[in-house]
């Protein structure tokens, strides 16, 4: 099963936020890298962090962790370009770490409407497996690509963090165990003095899914659940071992008849805002195309 191109680019026009139809150009081989940059650029600050709403259901102006991902994402995808504001966007990283390594799920908020509460009432002096594993994963894919992002300190202080609170998880909820999984799955790939330990805590953290591969969100949306390609959406990665192939292979199609009438996908956890539930579709479009077209679906 496949998805219909023109018709998700034809949602792309009329439904997403001008970065997601530069990303989505850009998977097509038509757009420029200066181009999806330049709006991302929109969501930076002085300091190098993003906020603006690049998370959108984090609706507020200053730098905040939980942003890093998305931006991380975007440098992601405009290799083999780098963009000197990757290894900014570290250094601030760096400057809200906290002394354990790992970063706050979220920082004290200057606008708190429209934001959902779970970034609205997050610790600010408490480290996150989540969100560092998350924006680790991330930063790494950058990394494989920009060699000042793979050497800069915050990424081997995350690092370490990482590895030291997988090491203690137990019960994870649905997200931390997700985010770990793509955290271990980048290491393998990228440290190779860690790939062992890497190979040994992914082996680990397989108990805790079902034959299926479908996790319940605990606290999430009513029927919110996370699947295969939300943990391993790409062919080949140690991750994929996690899943049988028939298990994946559903997922896909799944996802392919996720494709909406409009030419959009949708997402199945809580609107917080009118803008975030749109601008989520936007990028779960994108996200779905990639994923789709990496696993040969397209």
């Amino acid at each position: 099963m496949t998805f219909d191109r023109s018709v998700a680019a034809a949602f792309m026009a009329g439904h997403a936020r001008v970065l997601d139809r530069r990303r989505f150009d850009l998977l097509w081989g038509g757009g420029d890298r200066a181009g999806v940059l330049a709006a991302l650029d929109a969501y930076r600050n002085p300091d190098g962090g993003y906020g603006w709403g690049l998370e959108p259901d984090l609706r507020s102006p200053e730098s905040q962790p939980g942003a890093a991902l998305h931006a991380f994402e975007v440098f992601a995808e405009i290799a083999p370009a780098t963009s000197p504001h990757a290894v900014a966007l570290c250094d601030w990283l760096a400057s809200v770490t906290l002394p354990d390594g790992g970063l706050p799920f979220a920082l004290p908020l200057a606008v708190p409407a429209a934001t959902a509460p779970w970034w609205a009432g997050a610790p600010h002096d408490v480290s996150s497996l989540q969100i560092t594993a998350v924006s680790a994963a991330a930063a790494y894919r950058v990394a494989a690509h920009d060699p000042a992002v793979a050497a800069h300190p915050w990424l081997g202080r995350a690092t370490g963090y990482c590895l030291e609170a997988i090491e203690e998880l137990t019960d994870p909820h649905a997200y931390v165990l997700s985010f770990a999984v793509q955290f271990l799955d980048a290491v393998h790939e990228s440290v190779a003095e860690l790939r062992g330990e890497a190979a040994r805590l992914l082996e680990r953290l397989g108990g805790h899914f079902p034959a299926e591969g479908v996790l319940p969100v605990a606290g999430g949306a009513e029927g919110e659940v996370l699947r295969p390609l939300d943990v391993a959406p790409y062919p080949d990665r140690p991750a994929r071992t996690l899943f049988a192939p028939e298990v994946i292979a559903a997922d896909l199609d799944r996802l392919a008849a996720g494709q909406q009438d409009d030419g959009g996908w949708s997402v199945d956890y809580a609107r917080i805002s009118p803008a975030g539930a749109l601008e989520w579709r936007g990028a779960a479009t994108v996200r779905a195309v990639d994923v789709l077209r990496r696993n040969g679906r397209s």
